[in-house]
């Protein structure tokens, strides 16, 4: 995760230091099962996070003379960012006193798309800020993404994740021992995570009766089965599991906020996918192609679709080296 000879700005030949760069890949839900509303408002999850090629590039530099603090630049997108919140919280918590920062996101990612995007510049962000201190502390780094969204942990150190909890419980699985073909449709609109939960809980109340503590008690392990069947199935490589495991169980309540999303799963499904589905809380959709060829079938897709809503992406599975921290090589955007 170091990013070599470039790593550390603290000492007197820092305003020498080229700026860091790095990828933050947008992640898909390879299965995506949802638990019930905890008491502090959150659900308990089984899923498994896949980084995917489709990536936003940062680059971190000082920040000009007399800027009064870190700065975050990324087009695009409105409020506050994540990412400003991850090198602020950086800094709290190493106590580092490095110079000013700015930290400039070319969104390639789809901003509100239920890819990731904006967690996934969080996790950058954190990469970054550790190069420049020259800290090597992944534990760390992890123990802060935790505070700050639920993907962003998986995104630390981009791969293949399943993920329990409310996406802080880690275990790490093999990348795949092969690629596949990612047909990503974006959508015109963007849906919030939070509204995309609430419209789930819901959809549950309407179609059955407030549960029992016990009844919950009954469910839960049904969520530890479905973990469980996930870390199996991909243990040991392999591209996709069965079909049965790639459902995502927000897709219904996405829909429901963003019904144009149902055209975009028919294209999906036009195009010979072995599964289409909403990409984690939408409205993305992704088409994913396995087996030999699976990639070159998702070109042809990607081809087939053109002109019809928003331009389709290809990308195959992405492991931490796509990500990784590094000094921007002389003559390089």
């Amino acid at each position: 995760m170091g990013a070599g000879s470039c790593a550390a700005w603290s000492g007197p030949d820092a305003g020498a230091t080229p700026p860091l760069v790095a990828r933050a890949p947008a992640k898909i839900n390879l299965g995506l099962f949802v638990g019930e509303t905890r008491a502090d408002g959150r659900h308990e999850l089984a899923t498994v996070m896949q980084s995917i090629s489709l990536a936003d590039e940062l680059a971190l530099e000082r920040a000009p003379a007399g800027a009064g603090g870190d700065q975050v630049i990324c087009a695009g997108v409105d409020g506050e960012n994540l990412a400003a919140r991850a090198l602020e919280r950086f800094r709290a918590a190493t106590g580092w006193e490095g110079p000013p920062l700015r930290l400039r996101i070319d969104k390639r990612v789809p901003v509100g798309a239920g890819l990731g995007g904006g967690s996934g510049d969080a996790a950058a962000a954190l990469r970054l800020a550790a190069a420049a201190a020259g800290v090597a502390d992944e534990e760390l780094l992890l123990a802060l993404a935790r505070g700050l969204g639920a993907d962003v942990p998986a995104q630390v150190r981009p791969g293949r994740w399943l993920a329990t909890g409310v996406g802080e419980r880690l275990q790490a699985l093999p990348d795949p021992a092969r690629p596949f073909g990612v047909l990503v449709l974006p959508a015109a609109q963007q849906l919030s995570t939070a509204k995309v939960y609430a419209q789930l809980d819901a959809r549950r109340r309407r179609h059955r009766a407030a549960p029992e503590p016990a009844e919950q008690a009954e469910r839960a392990p049904a969520l530890a089965d479905r973990a469980r069947a996930l870390g199996e199935a991909l243990g040991a490589g392999a591209g996709l599991p069965p079909a049965e495991l790639l459902a995502n169980e927000l897709q219904d309540a996405a829909i429901d906020l963003c019904p144009a999303i149902e055209e975009t799963l028919a294209r999906a499904r036009s195009t010979g996918a072995q599964v289409a589905m909403v990409s984690g809380s939408g409205p993305t959709v992704v088409a994913l192609f396995g087996g030999d060829g699976g990639v070159a079938l998702a070109h042809d897709a990607a081809r087939a679709l053109e002109g019809e809503g928003p331009a389709p992406h290809v990308a195959v599975p992405v492991g931490a080296e796509l990500a990784r921290a590094r000094c921007r090589s002389v003559g390089q955007n």
